[in-house]
């Protein structure tokens, strides 16, 4: 067996086994558009999904059009955002994107992105600042339903640890995934390695008996004894966008 058909076979049998463990994620039941995701991923950065969760409705319910949230002053939506933190820097980049699409594009949605390939639409979005290669993996995912993995730190930290890539940065293990990954698993992946993250491979002690991967896991650092997390559910942002 070639090593690139391992890594494939291995991807696939973590995948199964997080479904095991954490189930089939449910996705939003109507696909938010490009531009929602953007906004709500922008708001997600540096800091937890039940903080951006807020802030996010917070926004919403002041702004239920995008245009209107285009015309309101930096002030107006940093004060909206205040719950996701790093208002200024947020509330700066999100004026960006909704000037990119409304005054610019002529959009409300940022639909036409659906016409693009995902390598473009990297290189688009990514050209703004506040959005990086995890935002734009966000709006490929959760708008576009394209076969990509967006990697935050409990990505990052999970797939490395158990093997599979080797990668420095979480753009470096994103990359690495970009092109291996078998397709249609990319949601479930994603977001059960995100489960996984938070409720057992966590950055310090992790529960490493309790884990699902455990017998492909390559980390060395594996704890012997279970340190019985009690990990509270939280809401998974992206996929609850309106």
């Amino acid at each position: 067996m070639s090593s690139k058909a391992a890594i494939h076979n291995k991807l696939i049998l973590i995948n199964d086994l997080l479904i095991e463990r954490f189930g089939i994620p449910v996705r939003n039941s109507r696909t938010p558009d490009p531009l929602t995701t953007l906004v709500g991923t922008i708001l997600s950065q540096n800091t937890n999904d039940n903080n951006s969760f807020r802030a996010f409705q917070a926004l919403r319910k002041a702004y239920p059009k995008w245009s209107d949230a285009n015309n309101a002053s930096l002030a107006e939506i940093e004060k909206h955002i205040k719950p996701a933190g790093l208002t200024k820097q947020k509330a700066k980049a999100i004026k960006t994107v909704l000037h990119y699409a409304i005054d610019e594009k002529k959009s409300s949605t940022l639909s036409a992105l659906k016409h693009m390939s995902s390598d473009e639409i990297l290189k688009e979005l990514t050209s703004f600042d506040g959005v990086g290669v995890k935002t734009a993996a966000c709006v490929l995912l959760f708008s576009l339903d394209r076969n990509i993995c967006p990697v935050d730190t409990h990505v990052h930290r999970t797939i490395n640890r158990i093997g599979v890539v080797s990668g420095s940065m979480p753009e470096k293990t994103f990359f690495a995934l970009y092109t291996i990954l078998p397709e249609g698993i990319a949601h479930s992946f994603h977001t059960n390695l995100i489960k996984l993250g938070r409720s057992i491979c966590t950055p310090t002690n992790p529960d490493c008996p309790q884990c699902p991967l455990k017998k492909v896991c390559k980390y060395k650092g594996k704890t012997k004894s279970s340190t019985k997390k009690n990990s509270k559910e939280r809401i998974l942002l992206l996929d609850n966008l309106y």
